[in-house]
Order: structure tokens, then C-alpha cells, then sequence
């Protein structure tokens, strides 16, 4: 058995721990791993070229990077701050609960992508909701100011992971199907999505007491 081509997981490991540039490293990390495995060049390119093609989905990143960038280089970060600056009664708490709200009952249409890390927290969730913390309780600490932007980034992922379950055309519900199917449970994918209501239900009450219970910490000066 050849274990060369396992070297191409410890490139990316090296070189994610290098902080080298992410696209580069995985790149290099699968035409280093083709060519160990035996294919020539062409052909490794070819494999790339077609997984590329096949996931065409891929592409809009470069699209909405680039515009994300821009908006970013022309004060979307600071237009966002100002914007609940000037809301008055406006905090954290508040504002994060809302948006998991939001985040929850467009995933559960099945728009999953509405939100999402590189189009909405970076850019404008995580900068509104420190906004609203310093409005609240002050200037920040630096480890205050990261859990902040952290509490930021979990919301968006529990609404997404707890509200796309709802919809019952997402492929995490056809999976659960097919696995209750091949066990002799014949179950149609709405009926799963509506037991799916409860927990995200529950998901929503629970990670709102963990945004609330940040936000009196912080006014407490003890986060």
C-alpha cells in the first residue's frame, strides 16, 4: 500500500500552520498528492478542473469575496458600528437574538445562504454587536472584544445548523430519511422536518440565555 500521497494532509497541516495563503496551500497540498499517488500533471489538473466543475456553486465565492472586500475598503464595518450607535436603547443582547431569529426562520425557507460568516458577521454582525456592547458597558477589553465577536460568529452557525432542518428539501433531512429507510422506518421528509421544530425551538431558547447572559457579564465587568 502507498502512504505517499497521506503527505498531502501534512502540508496543509504545516501550512495552515505556517499561515501561509489557504488557497495556495491547498492547491499545492492536492497536486502534490496526485503526483504521489502516480498521475502526471495533466491529469491531476484534469481531476481539479472537473471536481471544480461539478461544484460550480463554488464559483460565486469569487464573486462575492471581492465585493465583501470593497464594501469592506469603503467603511461597511464603520457604516454598520454607526448605524446602532444612533439606535437608541440599542445592545448586544438584543441584537444578536434578533439576527439568530432571522438567521433561524430564513434558514428553515430554506435561504441558508443568506447569512453566513464571510457576507454578513464579518461585515456587519460582529461590528453592530460590538458597537452595542461598547454603547452598553464601555470600551472593551481585548479578551471582552473577542468573545464578543465570537458569540457573534456561534449565533449564525446555531440558526443555521438548528433552523435548516426545517426545511425539508435540505440534504441533511434526505440523509436521516434514507438512514431511518434502510432500518425499516419509512418516513417522508416533512414529517421529519416537523419534528425538527422542537429542537430548534429549544436551540433558540437556549442560545438566547448564553447572548443574554454574556451581555450582563459584560456590564458586570466580569466576562
Amino acid at each position: 500500500m502507498n502512504y505517499w500521497p497521506l503527505l498531502g494532509i501534512a502540508l496543509v497541516v504545516i501550512g495552515f500552520a505556517l499561515r501561509f495563503n489557504p488557497l495556495l496551500v491547498v492547491v499545492v497540498a492536492a497536486l502534490a498528492t496526485g503526483l504521489l499517488a502516480g498521475l502526471d500533471l495533466v491529469a491531476v489538473i484534469e481531476a481539479l478542473g472537473q471536481a471544480f466543475n461539478d461544484n460550480r456553486y463554488i464559483s460565486v465565492t469569487w464573486i462575492i469575496l471581492p465585493v465583501i472586500g470593497l464594501l469592506e475598503r469603503y467603511g461597511l464595518q464603520q457604516r454598520a458600528r454607526g448605524v446602532i450607535e444612533s439606535v437608541r436603547g440599542a445592545t448586544m443582547g438584543k441584537l444578536l437574538t434578533i439576527y439568530l431569529l432571522f438567521r433561524q426562520l430564513t434558514a428553515a425557507l430554506g435561504m441558508k445562504d443568506i447569512g453566513g460568516h464571510p457576507q454578513a458577521v464579518r461585515p456587519l454582525v460582529a461590528p453592530m454587536a460590538e458597537a452595542a456592547a461598547e454603547k452598553s458597558h464601555g470600551t472593551l477589553a481585548d479578551e471582552d472584544r473577542e468573545k464578543v465577536l465570537a458569540m457573534s460568529a456561534a449565533t449564525d452557525n446555531v440558526g443555521l445548523f438548528f433552523g435548516e432542518d426545517i426545511f425539508f428539501a435540505i440534504a441533511s433531512i434526505l440523509l436521516i430519511q434514507g438512514v431511518f429507510e434502510s432500518y425499516g422506518y419509512p418516513l417522508t421528509p416533512l414529517q421529519l422536518s416537523v419534528w425538527a421544530i422542537p429542537t430548534a425551538i429549544c436551540a433558540f431558547i437556549i442560545h438566547s440565555w448564553r447572548i443574554r447572559a454574556l451581555d450582563r457579564k459584560l456590564g458586570r465587568g466580569r466576562a
